[in-house]
Order: structure tokens, then C-alpha cells, then sequence
């Protein structure tokens, strides 16, 4: 099949992520304040969304921290730069169970599995412009645990999303995770011309080769609109394969921490990196106000309330 070359591409920045990362560079930030003003920086460098986690500022742990959370979002609506506001709401949906031959009880110390309403608390206080919706649920490589979102969970938070005017950004790791995601848009849990990433290479979900990749970009719904990502050495890589393929571009610290082999990046190094990549193919990257006209979006002050 033909190419369908994207030619307005926007870039989103995973600023901080949840993984273990914390102490493998410097440049992962930590605090409200270092997560705040990577995620500035990346907007300066040409991102138009910002994804954000919060973390621990003293241990740089994942975090599900409200004030943490507060604190970001003011930070970033507070700045000079503009820029979308995308939250994770992926936190609140890890089992870790016991060994393979007395899975319960649960590994509580490791567990962090919590009800709808206290996954979307940060959402409905803070009211970003798009908060993610992981749409199944996976093993994940990282450690020995099942990242769970129950059909019912997901009913529930994406109906929350809905009602909040929040635009759910499907992350979808594998091809089953977009089956269910046109689900919810028929049956009207979500609203149509959805957003979706496509998250590859993220073990033991759709793996990184372009076939998979192809099989998840045809299965994305004409009048959505989507973006995609790779892990580590193949970050960059995706950013051509999904401008070239008809979607948008993701980078960050939270999906690859290395500008060059020895080099650790910063956001804004990666950012900028993917805006060469991107314009050198011919495309244009768009900017905020472009993006919130194209996706929908509300952009709100941290005071209103849906």
C-alpha cells in the first residue's frame, strides 16, 4: 500500500514516566519543580503535549501523590510557554501476586491496585487537556507483575473522562487493547475521532518490528487521529516510521533515556532531535493551539471545575 505521509505532525514529551529510571541519569526529573521545567523545556524545543507522571522528589519512586500532581500542573499552566497538559491516569493498576506456586495472598508491599474514582482523583482536581487510558490489560517486563484494566475498570474510568471533558489518549499496547477501544466509542463511553498511541516494543506487548507496527496503524479507525513510540535505540526510528506512516510523533525520558551511544539526553535534546527527524521529511510540526484545534481539546485554568 501507499504511503500517507503525515504532513503536520505533533510531538508529545513523556517527561518522566513511572519506570525504574530514576538513578540511571540525571536528567530524569524527580520533583514537581524538575518535572515542571523539563516539561517547559520540551514545549520550548517544539513539543505540543507534554505527558506527565509525578514521582517521589526525595526517592524518585512512581507516585500517585495528589499534591504532587497540583503542584506540575500549576508549574507548567503557570509558565510563559504554552503547551497541552496530558496526565497519566495509568497508576492504580499493578498486581504483583505471590510465587508461581502460592499466588495469594498478594505481594502487598508491591501491589498498587486502587478502585476508579481514586485512579481519575488527579484528573478531576487538576483537569488536563488529555489524561491516557491504558485500554487492556498486559504482562509488563519490568518486573514480575500484570498491568490490570478490567473491561468494567475501563468502562468506568473512560466514562469519568467523558463526563470531566478530559480527551482519553487510548494507550494501546497491543492489537486486542484498539479492539476494545472502538468498543467503547460504539457503545458511547468514549466520545468518536478518538486519540490513540501506539505504544511499541513495550515487553510483552506488540513487539518492535514495522509489520506489527502496520497491522496497529491499519487498525486505528480513519477519523482518529494517533501517534506512536518506541523503546531505547528505537525511539527515533518510529519517529520517521510514524510521520510516514500518517501519524504523529512521541519522545522523552520515559521511553528512551540516550541522544547517542554514551550520550544520556534531556527532553529537550530528544524533542528537538524528533523535530529535525520530522521536518526533514517534509512535515510540519504543529504547535499548541494547532493541536487543541485538531484533537478538541479544552484548555482550562486550574481553578475550573467541569
Amino acid at each position: 500500500m501507499p504511503l500517507a505521509m503525515n504532513k503536520e505532525v505533533f510531538i508529545t514529551c513523556a517527561v518522566t514516566g513511572s519506570g525504574a529510571t530514576q538513578d540511571r541519569s540525571p536528567h530524569v526529573p524527580r520533583s514537581p519543580a524538575q518535572i515542571a521545567e523539563s516539561a517547559i523545556d520540551a514545549a520550548k524545543a517544539g513539543a505540543a503535549i507534554v505527558h506527565c507522571h509525578v514521582r517521589d522528589p526525595e526517592t524518585g519512586k512512581p507516585s500517585r501523590d495528589l499534591a504532587l500532581y497540583r503542584e506540575v500542573t500549576d508549574r507548567i499552566r503557570d509558565a510563559e510557554v504554552d503547551v497541552v497538559l496530558n496526565l497519566t491516569a495509568g497508576m492504580g493498576g499493578d498486581i504483583v501476586f505471590g510465587s508461581t506456586e502460592a499466588p495469594f495472598p498478594l505481594n502487598e508491599a508491591a501491589t498498587d491496585m486502587v478502585g476508579a474514582t481514586e485512579r481519575m482523583a488527579h484528573v478531576a482536581e487538576c483537569l488536563p487537556e488529555i489524561c491516557t487510558l491504558d485500554c487492556g490489560t498486559m504482562n509488563f517486563a519490568e518486573a514480575d507483575y500484570v498491568m490490570t484494566n478490567t473491561p468494567g475498570m475501563l468502562r468506568a474510568m473512560g466514562g469519568m473522562m467523558t463526563k470531566l471533558g478530559v480527551k482519553p489518549e487510548i494507550e494501546a499496547f497491543d492489537t486486542g487493547h484498539l479492539w476494545f477501544a472502538k468498543q467503547l466509542v460504539e457503545e458511547g463511553t468514549l466520545e468518536p475521532q478518538a486519540l490513540v498511541q501506539l505504544c511499541m516494543g513495550v515487553p510483552w506487548g506488540a513487539p518492535n518490528d514495522l509489520n506489527t507496527f502496520m497491522a496497529m496503524v491499519n487498525n486505528v479507525p480513519a477519523d482518529w487521529n494517533w501517534s506512536a513510540f518506541s523503546l531505547g535505540r528505537e525511539q527515533m526510528p518510529y519517529v520517521a516510521a510514524s510521520v510516514l506512516a500518517g501519524g504523529n510523533v512521541r519522545v522523552g525520558l520515559e521511553d528512551n533515556l540516550w541522544l547517542g551511544k554514551g550520550q544520556l539526553a534531556t527532553n529537550a535534546q530528544l524533542v528537538e532531535r524528533a523535530v529535525t527527524i520530522t521536518e526533514n521529511l517534509g512535515a510540519r510540526v504543529i504547535g499548541p493551539a494547532e493541536v487543541r484545534e485538531k484533537l478538541g481539546l479544552t484548555k482550562r485554568s486550574p481553578q475550573v471545575k467541569a
